[in-house]
């Protein structure tokens, strides 16, 4: 039976492209005489009420809403994406009454977890919305694989903004003057990024551009892998079949996938040729076992037909009717000088050709390593990949570069001022954490007074627990049988498909095999089918895994309802007669397995025993428990090791991460291998958090365009450097402007007489405090919380408090003095008069006081470092609203105390006095040589003038264009 409301409702928002209209006239206009045109929208009302989730209706609904919802860009709205104003504003221009509001913000709520963030130069704009949608053919289908696949709503419309904003951003590919743009997009390990960039490749191709190579990591494994996806996903069959007939045999000699076992049923249908469809076709320049040898059908391959003969391929005449070339090539010096020594014979219409580079984990192998220090005579000696993209790029001047990557520190320090190179001049975008995405939050407590993700999913392997390899075997063969038992239960079985461990120990080759053969021995040795085995497996589960069980997942009552199980797992696991496999070397054979094709064999449920190959783009289908206990150096490199990080769909609960808590560093010290994890984790957020602020647009201009992004890069361990020296040749931060913020510095001096040098500098301070404390209360509503503590206060002036902090010693002065340089300047243009002193007074009768230098008594906070010099949290979160009011950052506290302190142009700086064991006291006071004078600070919102820049650093930078160049000594003068 025909639903006519739906058919309605489709033909009236099919109408709105350019945004909400009013719905009750279209209504009016477009029904049928045999549909009810409920212009009362009553019938629409009560549908929406009674919806299930297969109501189609709905489904529009929720599609349409969300897209408005998440549209960066809306001409009929002044409201930011992603909030309820935006959604009223929708409402209002629809003509919905409150009722309609009601039960459609039910059935389908705000979708508010952030967008993509941009830092961008000015762009010309002519990508716009109604231009996407006029040309989007292979978008549209893009699309649909996506929402068949089960792509929510929220996920779909979110790709289509951040890959709207990167396309966006590229040049025109019909303007008359060449322009090539650089761009970085930054996801999240094993975040979908691929997603991202097929969406910007569909995007792209439909707008113009007809020739796109995609650099797919350094392995035909990982170059497979990229090809696959966008075959199946992008290109589609009919463009794989070239006219071939599928049901003949014959025809399809040659053709590739014929052995895939999701071929045809998971690779996108366009429905038939494109070009006999009023759109183009794609020619595969490459196929998933070939990589680019050279133009199979020779120079030709590239010749695209023009209809206007006497006009240029971009302009639109020709460019909208050529067809459309994609390769994915390894970066391989060989491979890409092929590719190369064939551009060169092309001549002249390279220059008229739309190109898009897409360089997958750009910061492998594409940066230039070599010291600029020893460059010579104008000329930059390039290391190979570097060379050749910049190469390609030359030869390709309407060519766009896109790199992709999860750690983008190596591609921000490249040189702002090399035009050759790959810097991201033109934008940087960072693209949120994906629904679902099981990453750093769900392995590290961050800013979590008593989180849980620790407890969850970490084992640690310390000294005195041996090194639980057998335990971590076991669960290993415990959560194998747990998604058998679940699947077997309803649940969705295809993230099953694929059961594997991660060993990821050392580098070296040798060790490699020695510890394979040790984890095959283990296992033939731990009796899974004895009654021995399931002894250690039941009590694995009561102790383990029944703890931590999702309450949403079919889990047994009993280990007697899974033993059948534990059974298939084994058996699975051991196929092949190994549970093992090694996957390491320098050569395509050593990945050459069929057992670690995760596209053409059925089950891969295998130990996984392997190092750097097994880290960077290669992604561990299925990876359930990892065992971690290699060192680096490397934030970047330690980051792509985090292989557990992903979508674990029906098996959350079951992740563990076995990983080393003190493992050897050098010949002296041992590091907690966790804990550097969640230092870099926290470069990373922090990176993240401080792209967030500046992305905002003062002025309608950018803060700061992608040359000044460098200083936004930190560095929590002293041990683990953002990226590799090779790749730091080009950043020194010097100043990091922070009104209305909280900066909470965390390295102080270890030694005595350093801890009493500072205790010293803050005398001033502790001698001017009022005796009798008071108690403060925030219950800002922007702040979101309703606290009071007790505190004692003082004041001084900002010159005073600068003289302090200048002569404080740190245990890494890097962390602070980029705000300290950022305080001098405000108080240089007179931005800061005074600051207001706030030291919070513990009231527990378990509470520890003394007095410093012969202060009043003051409460003693006990903290502990956390990462190596660095403390971890000092700050408790109820002092902050009270100093976030008093600087003017949030809104009046509910407390006349608190009002009375704001003023204009006031900073306010909290001290932390910390003892990091039990204190000796001598008649009620303790050696400065004890206490650690912490502090955290916020300066006044004022003193922000909109005027400057947000971020001042030196950097070597060849060309000192746009890029804010700067001499730390010269920034007072």
């Amino acid at each position: 039976m025909t639903d006519h409301l739906f058919t309605l409702h489709g033909d009236v928002l099919a109408s709105m492209r350019r945004g909400p209209k009013p719905f009750a006239k279209l209504a009016f206009v477009l029904s049928e005489a045999e549909e009810p045109a409920d212009t009362a929208l009553g019938h629409f009302r009560d549908r929406i009420a009674a919806a299930g989730p297969g109501d189609t209706l709905l489904a529009l609904w929720h599609r349409t809403l969300t897209a408005w919802d998440l549209a960066e860009q809306a001409d009929w709205s002044p409201s930011p994406a992603r909030t309820d104003a935006r959604r009223a504003d929708a409402y209002d221009r629809l003509g919905f009454g409150a009722d309609l509001r009601k039960v459609l913000d039910a059935a389908v709520p705000v979708f508010k977890e952030p967008g993509p963030t941009v830092i961008s130069k000015e762009f010309a704009s002519w990508y716009s919305r109604d231009e996407a949608a006029a040309r989007s053919f292979y978008w549209k289908s893009y699309e649909q694989l996506l929402r068949r696949k089960g792509w929510p709503d929220e996920a779909v419309a979110g790709l289509d903004e951040a890959s709207h904003a990167v396309v966006e951003r590229l040049s025109d590919p019909t303007r008359t003057e060449a322009y090539g743009a650089r761009g970085l997009v930054v996801g999240y390990v094993q975040s979908g990024k691929t997603a991202n960039f097929t969406g910007v490749t569909a995007k792209a191709i439909d707008a113009g551009y007809r020739l796109v190579i995609v650099l797919g990591g350094t392995l035909n494994l990982l170059r497979g892998q990229t090809q696959r996806r966008l075959d199946m996903e992008l290109i589609g069959r009919e463009n794989i079949l070239r006219g071939a007939d599928p049901s003949d045999p014959d025809a399809l000699v040659g053709i590739d996938y014929q052995d895939d076992e999701d071929w045809p049923e998971k690779f996108v249908s366009h429905g038939g040729r494109p070009s006999a469809l009023g759109a183009f076709d794609i020619e595969r320049l490459t196929t998933r076992d070939d990589d680019y040898k050279s133009l199979l059908n020779g120079i030709r391959a590239l010749e695209f037909e023009k209809q206007a003969r006497t006009r240029p391929l971009h302009d639109p005449a020709n460019l909208h009717h050529a067809a459309a070339r994609v390769m994915v090539v390894k970066k391989n010096k060989s491979v890409l000088s092929k590719l190369i020594k064939d551009l060169k014979k092309i001549g002249p219409i390279l220059s008229e050709i739309p190109a898009l580079i897409i360089d997958d984990e750009s910061d492998q192998a594409s940066v230039n390593t070599t010291d600029p220090k020893k460059w010579e005579d104008g000329k930059v000696a390039r290391t190979a990949i570097n060379s050749q993209i910049s190469q390609l790029l030359g030869l390709l001047p309407r060519a766009q570069y896109v790199g992709y990557t999860a750690t983008p520190f190596a591609n921000v320090f490249v040189d702002p001022g090399d035009g050759e190179d790959i810097f991201p001049r033109d934008f940087l975008i960072s693209l949120p954490r994906p629904t679902g995405y099981m990453g750093v939050q769900d392995f590290h407590d961050l800013d979590v007074e008593d989180g849980s993700a620790e407890e969850r999913h970490i084992r640690g392997i310390y000294e005195d627990t041996g090194d639980r390899l057998q335990e971590a075997l076991d669960a290993f063969v415990l959560t194998g049988a747990l998604k058998l038992y679940r699947a077997d239960r309803g649940v969705d079985d295809t993230p099953f498909r694929h059961h594997t461990m991660l060993v990821h120990e050392s580098v070296k080759m040798a060790e490699h095999a020695s510890l394979a053969l040790r984890i095959n021995s283990m296992w033939h040795r731990a009796a899974y089918t004895s009654q021995q085995g399931h002894d250690r497996l039941a009590a694995l589960l009561a102790s383990d895994f029944h703890r931590y069980a999702d309450d949403g997942l079919p889990t047994p009552e009993s280990y007697d309802d899974l033993k059948g199980y534990v059974s298939r797992a084994r058996q699975l696991i051991n196929a092949g007669g190994t549970p093992v496999l090694v996957v390491n070397g320098d050569t395509e054979r050593d990945y050459a397995q069929p057992e670690l094709d995760f596209d053409r064999t059925p089950h891969v449920w295998k130990i996984l025993v392997g190092g750097t190959k097994l880290s960077r783009g290669f992604t561990v289908e299925g990876l359930t428990v990892t065992y971690y206990r290699r060192t680096t150096q490397q934030a970047d490199t330690l980051m792509q090791m985090g292989r557990w990080f992903g979508f674990r769909p029906g098996y959350r609960d079951l992740v563990r991460l076995y990983i080393g808590r003190e493992e050897p560093l050098g010949k002296s010290r041992t590091v907690d291998l966790y804990e550097a994890f969640e230092a870099i984790c926290r470069d990373e957020e922090t990176f993240r958090s401080q792209l967030t602020r500046y992305a905002a647009l003062a002025d309608g201009k950018p803060q700061i365009t992608p040359a000044q992004i460098p200083p936004l890069v930190s560095q929590h361990l002293s041990w683990i450097r953002p990226s590799a020296r090779n790749k730091m040749f080009n950043a020194e931060l010097v100043e990091i402007r922070s009104p209305g913020q909280w900066v909470e510095p965390t390295a102080y001096p270890t030694g005595a007489a350093e801890l009493r040098h500072n205790a010293e500098a803050w005398r001033p301070v502790l001698e001017a405090l009022d005796p009798v404390p008071v108690t403060l209360r925030s219950a800002s509503a922007e702040h979101g919380r309703d606290d009071s503590y007790e505190a004692v206060l003082g004041a001084l002036d900002h010159s005073t408090l600068i003289g302090i902090l200048c002569d404080l010693k740190w245990s890494a002065p890097a962390q602070f003095s980029p705000h300290l340089q950022s305080l001098v300047s405000a108080g240089d243009t007179g931005g800061i008069d005074d600051w207001l002193v706030v030291v919070p007074q513990q009231t527990s009768v378990r509470r520890v006081e003394a007095t410093i230098l012969g202060s009043r008594p003051l409460s003693l906070a006990s903290r502990t470092r956390r990462r190596g010099d660095l403390f971890g949290a000092i700050s408790e979160p109820k002092h902050r609203g009270a100093a976030l009011r008093i600087a003017g950052a949030l809104g009046e506290s509910g407390d006349p105390l608190v009002e009375s302190l704001v003023r204009e142009r006031r900073g306010v700086l909290v001290l932390y006095p910390l003892i990091e064991k039990e204190p000796v006291l001598a008649g009620g006071a303790i050696d400065p040589g004890d206490v650690v004078m912490a502090f955290a600070l916020v300066a006044p919102a004022s003193s922000s003038t909109g005027q400057e820049g947000s971020v001042r650093f030196r950097a070597i930078d060849s060309s000192k264009g746009d890029s804010a160049v700067i001499d730390r000594e010269e920034a007072g003068s």
